[in-house]
């Protein structure tokens, strides 16, 4: 499951060029200075994992939540199954405003996240990444359907710190090169995404239906202190 995170994170970059990568090729680094400019990218990135890695850590709580309650198999079953559905039918979704009730708070961020861009403190990179990890992204919202599935506020956090760890190679070399993925190669990596999609929302749906099949789908707890049970 954390491994479907770095993936979500490396293909997900390339779709996320053309969401964030402005933001990434604006950013004031110091270019004549290599060495403060790379300090300055990683506390960009730093600020991204740490608003990924919160976000991670309220749904993995709220996870946390449904395995109290015992419904950890069914939420893995729901993820996987809107993972699928929301690439089968995406017209169906897209009607659907995620951000509707919260735009006051995005429109704030986008505001907060244009007065730093023209700003060269230290703190101001950390601060554009932080402000930029909470920018609206179907990509994210994939990612947090995982984070709910991990039923744990530190895995929920992990997962999503994941995430944007797969982001980084592709979104720094936006940095110094600007968006250099138009073309074929990148019509080729958006037609993968949707399939990993749907690959990762089955493996969510094995695990919930808990069919004994190691690391993939791992059999209930309660079935395996059963059969334990059963042998003495």
């Amino acid at each position: 499951m954390f491994l479907s995170a770095i993936i979500f994170g490396l293909l997900g970059s390339f779709h996320c060029v053309g969401m964030c990568g402005p933001i990434a090729f604006m950013l004031p680094i110091d270019r004549q200075n290599t060495t403060k400019g790379f300090f300055q990218i990683l506390s960009y990135h730093f600020g991204r994992l740490f608003s990924y890695s919160l976000i991670g850590l309220l749904f993995g709580f709220l996870g946390k939540g449904f395995y109290f309650f015992g419904f950890q198999q069914q939420l893995s079953i729901i993820v996987g199954v809107s993972m699928i559905l929301m690439v089968l039918f995406p017209k169906i979704f897209s009607k659907v405003n995620f951000s509707k009730g919260i735009n006051k708070v995005i429109f704030k961020v986008k505001n907060a996240l244009g007065k730093e861009l023209k700003k060269k403190r230290n703190n101001t990179f950390f601060t554009i990444g932080f402000l930029n990890g909470f920018l609206p992204c179907g990509l994210v919202y994939m990612a947090v359907f995982g984070a709910l599935a991990t039923t744990n506020a530190f895995f929920g956090s992990l997962y999503m710190f994941l995430f944007g760890l797969g982001t980084i190679p592709l979104m720094t070399s936006v940095v110094y090169l600007g968006n250099f993925t138009k073309g074929n190669f990148r019509k080729k990596i958006q037609k993968l995404i949707p399939i990993v999609v749907v690959f990762i929302g089955v493996l969510f749906v094995l695990r919930g239906l808990g069919l004994g099949i190691p690391y993939v789908s791992p059999a209930p707890l309660v079935d395996v202190v059963s059969a334990n049970s059963s042998c003495h």
